[in-house]
C-alpha cells in the first residue's frame, strides 16, 4: 500500500510563479482562461521555446514559471507518495483539509479537463532511479531505488537545475535537494515547474574512527587539567544531531577524563585531560576503549583503542645500593687485580639514566696513582705495584654522576696486608714467537714443541722452590735436566685450531713457607689450511620442469670450510663433466641453466660441482649434482600415419577387429598417457584405448554405404590436456550377397499384346534388372529357362541387355498367349545368384476379352525348364555411379581388377562344373518370382495389353 498519509506529513509545499513572489488571483485566472485564436497559434512555438532555451527562459519570463518544495526522509520504501503537483499547483480542487486561501479560483477535477492535463519530465536523465510521475495525476512517488541522503550529496552534490533531475548541495549547509523540471500540458495549462525535494536526514550511519588503534603520548610530569587534542576523531556521514556529539572512555583509570570541543564548522574534537599525578617508573601505559556516541535515536556507536603512553623525564637520579664497601688487598697482588666494585642505580630511561663514576676530589693523587676506577663499569683494579712505603689504608670515595642530577656519593675503604717475606720467582726465556706476554703458534706444530724456559728460584736463598703447571691445555711442564730449578714448556698432542684457538695456562711456583707466584701465560694458536670445503649435502638431487625460462634458478650450493679468514673462503666451480649451458656463480654459489631443457630430448644430467677454498696450497672437495628434468606436458600425441585406409569385405561381423591405430606420445606419465575415441561415426564404429583396435559395432553392408570416413581422436592425460586426429578411411570389399533384382516387368500378371503383324527380329519388349553388388558380383546374364504357349520358341532373348526380340514370322497357329521364364543371374563368387521372371506375350490383333487373358494368367503354367545356361556378360547393368573420393576409389579399383581377372578365371571353370548339378536342381525346384525391393514405377499398369508392332 502507497502511504498517502505519511508522505503528506513529512512533506511542506510551497508555490511561487518568481522567487520570492506569489502568484496574485487575476494570474491564476488568466491561465485558465481560453486563449484567443492568436494565442493558440502561438503555443506551439513558446513550447519548443521552452523545450530548447531551458534553463534561459528564466530570464525572459517568470510568468509561466513555478517552484515547488518537498521534503522527506531518506531510505523510505518504493511507492511512497512525495506529493500531488496537480493540488499544489492548484489545477484540481484539493482534498480534504488541503484548502488554502490562495485557491480562490474554480478549478475542475483532472479527469474532467477536455482534454486531460499531462505531466512529463522536461528530460529523462535520472528520474526514473529515485522518484516515479504519474503522468495523468501528477503524482510523485519514491521509487524501487532507495534515497540514501550520504550518497547522494556527500559523493555526488553540487547539482543544478540542468536536467530533468539532479542533486544540489552545499557545504556550508545541511541542505540536499533533489530538483526536477516538469511540463505540464497542453497548452491552456502550460506550465513549467520546477521541483525541489529536501532530503532528510536520518540516524542510519554510525560513527565510526579512521583507524582502529589511537595512540597518544603524555609526559610524566605533565601536570593536572593537561589537555591532550586525540588525533583520528570519530566520522559520522550523517548531520545535525544525528552525527558525532559526544566521547567517553570505557576505563577512565582514575587519571584521565575527556571532554569534546566544536569549532566554528562544527566539528567535534575529542580532548584527553590529565586528572592524576603520572609516574612512568609506576606504570608506563594505560589502555582504554574511546568511544564516539551520535545524538540519534537511539543513538548509534563506535569504537577504537586508545593507548595512553607516558614519556620518561629525568626525574630520578643515581643511588648507590650501599654507602660503604670495605675490601682488603695483599702486598703482593700483581697489577690490574680486581680490588673492588661500586655499583649505582638510576630508573630513568635511555640517555636519562646514563652513570658515569669518578674519584672525588678528596681523594689523594697517591690514591688515584695506586687504584684505577673504570668510569662506566665502576670496577676499581689495582693499578700499580704495591711498594713498601704505601700507606696501609685507602679510603676512596666515588660519585655516581647522572644528566641534572647531584651525584651519589660512596667510600671504598681499602685496607692492604703487607707480606714480610719475599716470594719466590718466575723468570721465563720464550723460544716460540711472543708478542706481549702473547706465545703464537702454528696448529700444525709437531708434538714436543718447546715454547719457554723457567727459571725457578727465591729471592732469600732459604728455602725449597717447586713448581707446576696449572690450567688445561696439550701442554707439559717438566724439568730440564741436568740444571736445577729449570723448567721446559713444551706441547704434548697436536693441537687444533678449529677445535679451540686461545689456551691460558699459568706456571705456580710456592716455597715451603707456603708462599705463591703464578705466571700467566696466553697462547694463541695460528690457524692453516689443513681443512678442505665440505659439501652439506655430496649428492645434490635436484629437479625443474622442461621448457625452463633461460637462467632458470636450480640452487645454491653451500660448503663450509673451518679454517679462517681466506683460508675459509670457498670458491665454486663447475667440474670438467658438466654440460655448457649449466652455470655456477663462484660467489654466491647459485646453480642456473642458460637454455630451456627438453625432457623429451635428456631426462637426466649427472656432473660434479667443485668447492675450492682460497689456502696455499687450496683444498677442495667434490659433489655430484643429478639434475632431473620434470615432463611437462608439451608434446600432442602423434599417429605413426596422418592417413590411415583398412578395406573389409561386407558384412564383416559386429565388433570385429578391423585394424589397429598406432599413436605415440613422448612424454611421461600421465601425460604420455593416450585415449583414443571416434570423434564421427561413433554410433558404428568403436575404438580399444588400450590396444588401439577399430571395431564396427554392427555388420556393414557395402550396398548401403561404400565406405566410410572417420575421424579418430588421441588425448593424453595431461593438464590442459592435448590431442591430435588421425584421418580413418574404411573400403568395403563387395561380396555376392544380393540377387539380381527385376524392375521390369513388375509382376507375373503382367503381359503385352504383340500384333501378328510383326516382323522377325523386331524388339518386343525387355527384361530389366539391376544387382547392387559391384565387379563380378553385379555382372548380369539373361536367358529364357522356360516356355509355354502356341509356339514360343519364336521368341528369343539378348543374355547381356534382356530385349526379347522376335525371331520368326508370326503365323495363323500362332495366336495366344505366350509365357516365358526368364532367369536373371549375376556371376558372384563363390555362389552365383538369381532370380526369375515371367514375361507374358499375347500374340492377337486386338484384346477383346482381358478377363480371359487374366484367368489365363492365372493358371499354374505347365513349362519345361531349358537346360542352357545363360551367356556371361562383362559388364554389370546397374547405371549408378558412386561419387567417392579419389584416392580410396583409385585403390578400390586397383584391387577390384586384379581381383576381377582372377574371379572370372574361377568363376568359369566353376560354373562348367556346377552346370549340370544346376539344371538338375531347377527342374527340381522351379520358382517363378520377382525379387522386388521398394516401389518401382516404370509408368507399366499390370494386366494391360500392349500393341507391339514395327507397322
Amino acid at each position: 500500500m502507497r502511504g498517502r498519509g505519511n508522505a503528506r506529513s513529512s512533506r511542506a509545499l510551497a508555490v511561487s510563479w518568481r522567487p520570492g513572489t506569489w502568484l496574485p488571483r487575476l494570474d491564476m485566472g488568466r491561465l485558465s482562461r481560453p486563449r484567443s485564436s492568436t494565442s493558440h497559434r502561438n503555443l506551439p512555438h513558446l513550447f519548443l521555446f521552452f523545450l530548447f532555451v531551458g534553463p534561459f527562459t528564466c530570464l525572459a519570463s517568470y510568468s509561466r514559471a513555478t517552484e515547488l518544495l518537498y521534503s522527506l526522509n531518506e531510505g523510505l520504501p518504493a511507492g511512497v507518495l512525495i506529493g500531488s503537483l496537480a493540488e499544489d499547483l492548484r489545477l484540481v480542487p484539493r482534498a480534504a483539509g488541503r484548502q488554502d486561501q490562495l485557491s480562490q479560483l474554480p478549478e475542475r477535477p483532472v479527469a474532467e479537463r477536455n482534454p486531460p492535463l499531462s505531466f512529463s519530465l522536461a528530460s529523462r536523465g535520472l528520474s526514473g532511479q529515485y522518484v516515479t510521475l504519474d503522468n495523468r495525476s501528477g503524482e510523485l512517488h519514491t521509487s524501487a531505488q532507495e534515497i540514501d541522503r550520504e550518497a547522494l550529496c556527500l559523493e555526488g552534490g553540487g547539482g543544478a537545475w540542468g536536467g530533468s533531475i539532479s542533486i544540489s548541495s552545499s557545504p556550508s549547509s545541511d541542505s540536499c535537494l533533489l530538483l526536477l523540471d516538469v511540463l505540464v500540458l497542453p497548452q491552456e495549462y502550460f506550465r513549467f515547474v520546477k521541483v525541489k525535494i529536501a532530503i532528510r536526514d536520518i540516524n542510519d550511519n554510525a560513527p565510526q574512527f579512521p583507524v582502529s588503534q589511537i595512540s597518544v603520548w603524555v609526559p610524566e610530569n605533565a601536570p593536572i587539567n593537561t589537555r591532550l587534542a586525540i588525533e583520528h576523531p570519530a566520522m559520522d556521514p550523517d548531520i545535525g544531531t544525528n552525527g558525532v556529539q559526544t566521547y567517553r572512555l570505557l576505563d577512565y583509570h582514575r587519571m584521565f577524563t575527556l571532554d569534546v570541543e566544536e569549532n566554528e564548522n562544527g566539528e567535534r574534537t575529542p580532548y584527553l585531560i590529565v586528572m592524576g599525578l603520572l609516574d612512568r617508573e609506576t606504570q608506563d601505559q594505560y589502555v582504554s576503549i574511546i568511544i564516539a556516541e551520535d545524538g540519534g535515536s537511539p543513538p548509534l556507536l563506535g569504537s577504537a583503542t586508545l593507548t595512553i603512553g607516558i614519556t620518561d623525564i629525568n626525574d630520578n637520579c643515581p643511588l648507590f645500593t650501599d654507602s660503604q664497601i670495605n675490601v682488603t688487598v695483599f702486598g703482593n697482588a700483581t697489577v690490574g687485580t680486581p680490588v673492588a666494585a661500586v655499583q649505582a642505580v638510576d630508573r630513568d630511561l635511555g640517555t636519562n639514566a646514563q652513570i658515569t663514576y669518578a674519584y672525588s676530589q678528596k681523594v689523594p693523587q697517591a690514591s688515584k696513582d695506586l687504584f684505577h676506577l673504570d668510569e662506566t663499569t665502576g670496577v676499581i683494579k689495582l693499578f700499580s705495584k704495591i711498594g713498601g712505603s704505601v700507606l696501609q689504608t685507602h679510603k676512596l670515595t666515588i660519585l655516581a654522576n647522572g644528566p641534572g642530577c647531584i651525584p651519589a656519593v660512596t667510600t671504598a675503604l681499602v685496607t692492604i696486608i703487607k707480606v714480610i717475606f719475599r716470594p719466590p720467582e718466575i723468570v721465563p726465556r720464550y723460544i716460540a714467537n711472543e708478542v706481549d706476554g702473547v706465545v703464537y703458534l702454528r696448529e700444525l706444530e709437531p708434538i714436543n714443541t718447546p715454547i719457554a724456559f723457567f727459571t725457578i728460584r727465591d729471592p732469600e736463598g732459604k728455602y725449597k722452590v717447586n713448581c707446576y703447571l696449572d690450567g688445561e691445555g696439550p701442554f707439559r711442564l717438566s724439568p730440564y735436566k741436568p740444571y736445577n730449578n729449570e723448567y721446559l714448556l713444551e706441547t704434548t698432542k697436536p693441537m687444533d685450531y678449529e677445535l679451540q684457538q686461545f689456551y691460558e695456562i699459568a706456571v705456580v711456583a710456592w716455597n715451603s713457607e707456603g708462599f705463591h707466584v703464578k705466571k700467566i701465560i696466553k697462547v694463541q694458536l695460528l690457524d692453516d689450511n689443513d681443512n678442505a670445503p665440505i659439501f652439506l649435502q655430496p649428492l645434490l638431487e635436484l629437479t625443474i620442469e622442461e621448457n625452463n625460462a633461460p637462467h632458470a634458478f636450480l640452487t645454491k650450493l653451500y660448503a663450509t670450510d673451518a679454517d679462517s679468514e681466506e683460508r675459509g673462503q670457498v670458491s665454486y666451480f663447475l667440474g670438467p663433466d658438466a654440460p655448457s649451458y649449466f652455470s655456477l656463480d663462484s660467489v654466491t654459489g647459485i646453480l642456473t641453466v642458460s637454455t630451456q631443457l627438453d625432457r623429451e630430448e635428456k631426462e637426466k644430467y649427472r656432473y660434479t660441482v667443485r668447492a675450492v677454498d682460497s689456502g696455499k696450497p687450496p683444498r677442495e672437495s667434490v659433489a655430484t649434482v643429478v639434475l632431473t628434468v620434470l615432463d611437462k606436458n608439451d608434446n600432442s600425441p602423434r599417429f605413426i600415419n596422418k592417413d590411415f585406409s583398412f578395406f573389409v569385405p561386407e558384412n564383416f561381423p559386429g565388433y570385429g577387429e578391423i585394424g589397429v591405430i598406432s599413436v605415440t606420445d613422448a612424454d611421461a606419465g600421465r601425460n604420455g598417457w593416450v585415449a583414443l575415441s571416434v570423434v564421427n561415426q561413433s554410433d558404428i564404429f568403436v575404438i580399444d584405448t588400450g590396444k588401439g583396435m577399430l571395431r564396427a559395432k554392427v555388420s556393414l553392408d557395402r550396398e548401403q554405404q561404400s565406405s566410410y570416413t572417420l575421424w579418430v581422436e588421441a588425448v593424453d592425460g595431461g593438464e590442459p590436456a592435448l590431442s591430435s586426429t588421425a584421418k580413418i578411411t574404411i573400403l568395403l570389399l563387395d561380396i555376392n550377397d544380393n540377387p539380381p533384382l527385376v524392375l521390369f516387368p513388375q509382376s507375373n500378371m503382367s503381359y503385352l499384346l504383340v500384333l501378328p503383324s510383326t516382323l522377325p527380329g523386331s524388339p518386343v519388349t525387355e527384361v530389366y534388372a539391376v544387382d547392387k553388388d559391384t565387379g563380378m558380383n553385379a555382372v548380369i546374364a539373361y536367358s529364357i529357362i522356360g516356355r509355354r504357349g502356341p509356339r514360343p520358341e519364336s521368341f528369343r532373348i539378348d543374355p547381356k541387355t534382356g530385349n526379347i526380340t522376335l525371331e520368326e514370322a508370326l503365323l495363323q497357329t500362332d495366336y495366344g498367349l505366350h509365357r516365358l521364364l526368364v532367369k536373371v543371374s549375376d556371376h558372384g563368387y563363390p555362389e552365383p545368384l538369381h532370380s526369375t521372371v515371367m514375361v507374358n506375350l499375347f500374340v492377337n490383333d486386338t484384346v477383346s476379352n482381358e478377363s480371359y487373358i487374366e484367368s489365363l494368367l492365372r493358371k499354374e503354367p505347365e513349362i519345361n525348364i531349358e537346360e542352357k545356361e545363360p551367356q556371361i556378360s562383362i559388364e554389370p547393368t546397374h547405371r549408378k555411379v558412386e561419387a567417392v573420393s579419389c584416392v580410396p576409389t583409385l585403390v578400390a579399383l586397383s584391387v577390384i581388377s586384379l581381383g576381377s581377372i582372377t574371379l572370372v578365371t574361377g568363376m568359369g571353370i566353376y560354373i562348367c562344373l556346377r552346370r549340370g548339378k544346376k539344371h538338375h536342381r531347377e527342374d527340381e525346384n522351379l520358382e517363378v518370382q520377382i525379387p522386388l525391393k521398394g516401389k518401382i514405377d516404370l509408368h507399366m499398369r499390370e494386366r494391360k495389353p500392349m500393341a507391339i508392332s514395327n507397322i
